[in-house]
């Protein structure tokens, strides 16, 4: 399939034809809206109303994505005229971006459609005008060929190639796809361990490929004592929605709290209590993630002065009970067994670590590993120096910092940046927004080329009608 690929690269030389695609590609999606919300339900129990959602936010990424193939910018072109009174002289240079090639995708398992086959590596791979094979998760097969299907429709209604879009199956095929010759970048969403391994083997090919994984994050939210004077009840509530939220299998999930101690955090660990206490068993999405969510809450709770006011863990048979854990913030400060805590565990569990201090907010945010947000809880008109000290601390180690918000939900937006420092991505590039184009792209220079020899893009004439920057002014 990667060499099928790689024969059709070609195909997707035209921008007006790969946005038409990627649109038909949304439009067909859509239409075989039924079909896939029933399928991917049987195979994740997501729910039709999450999967409403999910899928109508992967159509919007396909055109959102044809949006940014018409308009160009992401080509970033730069004309410099030769200029010989520099020092030293200026040739004429011309710079834009072209596709890396063939992409492997390594889909999902707690997001069906958006980061699976259909969704944002695949759509911006193919907007770049990358071929993409996609090795499907196994806990969606019958979702992923459906979708496939329909990506292949689309290509075909435009006089493409089917095999822009390929999929493939099983353990043994995601490996060898990432050490196949003719692949040229890969992006992956998944565990730390599965990722890192398929990062390693990127890394050791004889020609070393972009690796863009996404594998772990624990989000950590910083709650200062005002917020929890003036809004604990709110933020307790928040909090709750939030880590609940499908089962606690967002990658955004916030895993990891700093709240006061003492009567200022007593009324948001009250409201915290009652909204998780009242909140419903669910069934995660395979039987090996719920053994290790169990098993993740009994290791975590069973660490000294460790409390839980609700306690996770097994739910039914099938199910798992939401529920959070407290300690005190100065076990965390220094190396030990507790470090446990400040990993991810994947599910409806978020820590809640009680701090004395703000030396002891900063002595435990400089343990941290990387995430994908982090987020600072303070008071309406709190704009004192100790809340901008806290969010300079909290910056370095997310892509996404917010301020007075909830991490879970990731807006497909022009300025989103979905990514963060190891082990959140293994790169610096984001997955969600227009800029994830940037991925499948290397750049280009030609020297003193003759306009006639130039691609259509870098000619003087523009006659493409191309945004561009000419001797360091926009056109």
């Amino acid at each position: 399939m990667v060499r099928a690929a790689h024969a059709v690269r070609g195909s997707l030389a035209d921008r007006t034809v790969r946005a038409a695609f990627l649109r038909t590609a949304a439009d067909l999606l859509t239409e075989a809206a039924e079909h896939v919300i029933e399928a991917a339900d049987a195979e994740t129990a997501l729910g039709p109303a999450r999967l409403t959602g999910e899928l109508a936010r992967t159509a919007a990424q396909l055109r959102a994505f044809a949006e940014v193939v018409e308009e160009g910018a992401y080509l970033d072109i730069h004309i410099d005229h030769e200029d010989g009174s520099r020092t030293p002289p200026w040739p004429d240079l011309r710079r834009y971006k072209i596709p890396l090639g063939v992409v492997a995708v390594y889909a999902a398992s707690n997001f069906p459609l958006a980061f699976s086959v259909p969704g944002g590596d695949t759509a911006s791979a193919l907007a770049a005008g990358c071929p993409v094979v996609v090795k499907a998760h196994p806990d969606h097969p019958a979702t992923s060929e459906l979708c496939a299907s329909v990506l292949r429709r689309a290509a075909a209604h435009h006089g493409l190639p089917e095999d822009v879009v390929s999929l493939v199956h099983g353990f043994d095929a995601g490996v060898a796809l990432v050490k196949h010759p003719l692949v040229s970048a890969a992006g992956f969403t998944g565990s730390v361990r599965g990722g890192r391994a398929l990062f390693d083997a990127a890394a050791a090919r004889p020609t070393p490929i972009p690796f863009h994984g996404e594998l772990g994050s624990l989000n950590p939210v910083v709650v200062t004592e005002a917020a929890a004077a003036e809004r604990g009840e709110q933020i307790g509530a928040g909090l709750a929605g939030s880590m609940t939220m499908g089962a606690g299998q967002f990658c955004t999930k916030p895993g990891f709290v700093l709240v006061p101690a003492g009567g200022t955090g007593d009324q948001l660990i009250k409201s915290l209590t009652d909204v998780v206490s009242d909140s419903r068993s669910a069934v995660m999405l395979d039987q090996r993630m719920r053994d290790a969510f169990v098993a993740g809450v009994r290791e975590r709770a069973e660490l000294a002065d460790v409390t839980a006011p609700v306690t996770p863990g097994a739910g039914g048979e099938h199910t798992v009970s939401p529920g959070f854990l407290t300690v005190p913030a100065r076990r965390l400060t220094e190396e030990g067994p507790h470090d446990a805590l400040l990993e991810e565990c994947f599910g409806p569990v978020t820590v809640v670590a009680r701090y004395e201090s703000e030396e002891e907010i900063t002595a435990v945010l400089s343990r941290l590993p990387g995430n994908l947000t982090a987020t600072l809880q303070t008071a309406g008109e709190e704009t004192d120096e100790s809340a901008a000290r806290l969010l300079a601390a909290l910056t370095p180690l997310a892509g996404r910092v917010l301020v007075n918000g909830w991490s879970t939900g990731v807006a497909v937006a022009p300025a989103q940046h979905h990514g963060g420092p190891y082990p959140a991505t293994t790169s610096t590039s984001t997955s969600v927004g227009a800029t994830a184009i940037e991925r499948w792209l290397r750049p280009v220079t030609y020297q003193t080329t003759p306009d006639a020899l130039l691609p259509p893009e870098l000619r003087e004439s523009n006659p493409l009608g191309l945004p561009r920057r000419v001797d360091g002014h926009r056109e």
